[in-house]
């Protein structure tokens, strides 16, 4: 294993984590149990004690404690950024975004969120630390957070990675399989509130996505690739969500006169164009990679959407349509 990913080991990562507990402390001028730290940033509550002795003793940090509470004194820190209220709650925003696209415990993704509630308003930082404190109690998962270090280091360094990816749920009988992967970009969706792996895949020849939560063991490998992340981010913009390794179709979908304001007010992909009809109605049209993703959107407005193009698309959902009202029969 690489020595950066050995987060409890070198020196670097020994400093790189005061300053993750030095700005959790910032960002809770009342105080915060050692353990509620230890949950934010990764690691044992014992880690933190022995942390904060440190980072008093040799850093020279002016910490306070009382009643179990851990904090810094006022005005330690500086915030490094200024931006305008804009700019800002455009940070917030994506973040908050963020924070629904995962279920899984990140501490990265913890850290982060406190770094920047540093330089946002009081307003929208009070909100970012309540969604910081909610996020912290849910289960740790180490195997994810280890994983996901791995594929970051291999995207950041362009280095090979090797994955054993295990089965979907819908076919769980199914044998986990090694691949050789080239970590081309990581991608949040907020529908499945998951993150994905898209990356070429060297033993099948072909751009794949994998979900993280299904990679059972991530190692890199000494082996780089070129960058093409233009191509890439080009291709992803067909991705109705984050698949975009299939073929481009075009979809048609008539909306119900009831619903029609509601889709037009939305751009849903960027190559939709959408009609009105004279009767109220609207047509929507968009040529996507794949059918999977926009059929589940499509699913979702019921009896108020038709599919008109492709045929395949429209007997599938037409299929799914009748099983869910023969399940309500």
């Amino acid at each position: 294993m690489s020595p950066m990913l050995d987060r409890e080991g070198s020196k670097w990562d020994r400093a790189a984590r005061f300053l993750r507990v030095a700005t959790v402390l910032h960002a809770h001028p009342q105080g915060i149990a050692a353990q509620d730290i230890a949950d934010q940033i990764g690691v044992s509550k014992r880690t933190v004690y022995r942390d904060l002795q440190a980072m008093e003793m040799d850093a020279d940090l002016p910490i306070w404690q009382d009643k179990g509470r851990w904090g810094l004194e006022s005005g330690a820190f500086l915030p490094p950024l200024a931006l305008t209220l804009p700019e800002a709650t455009t940070f917030f925003l994506a973040a908050r975004l963020l924070a629904k696209a995962t279920d899984e415990h990140d501490p990265e993704l913890l850290s982060a969120f406190v770094k920047l509630a540093a330089i946002l308003p009081p307003v929208l930082a009070e909100h970012l630390h309540a969604t910081v404190d909610a996020y912290a109690s849910t289960p740790r998962n180490e195997r994810f957070t280890r994983i996901l270090r791995v594929l970051t280091m291999g995207w950041a360094e362009r280095r090979v990675v090797e994955i054993d990816y295990g089965p979907g749920v819908y076919d769980p009988g199914k044998a986990p399989r090694r691949a050789r992967v080239r970590p081309y970009a990581i991608e949040p969706s907020a529908h499945t509130r998951a993150l994905y792996l898209i990356g070429w895949d060297e033993s099948r020849q072909d751009r794949r996505t994998f979900k993280v939560e299904r990679i059972l063991e991530a190692s890199l490998t000494p082996e780089t690739f070129p960058d093409d992340a233009a191509a890439i981010e080009r291709d992803m913009l067909a991705a109705w969500d984050v698949i975009s390794d299939e073929p481009l179709t075009r979809v048609e979908v008539r909306f119900s006169a009831e619903v029609a304001a509601r889709v037009a007010e939305t751009r849903w992909h960027p190559t939709q164009d959408v009609e009105p009809l004279p009767d109220g109605r609207l047509l929507w049209r968009a040529t996507v990679s794949g059918l999977l993703e926009v059929r589940i959107w499509i699913l979702g407005w019921g009896a108020d959407a038709e599919v008109l193009e492709p045929v395949a698309l429209r007997e599938t959902v037409a299929a799914e349509l009748e099983r869910a009202a023969a399940t309500y029969r």
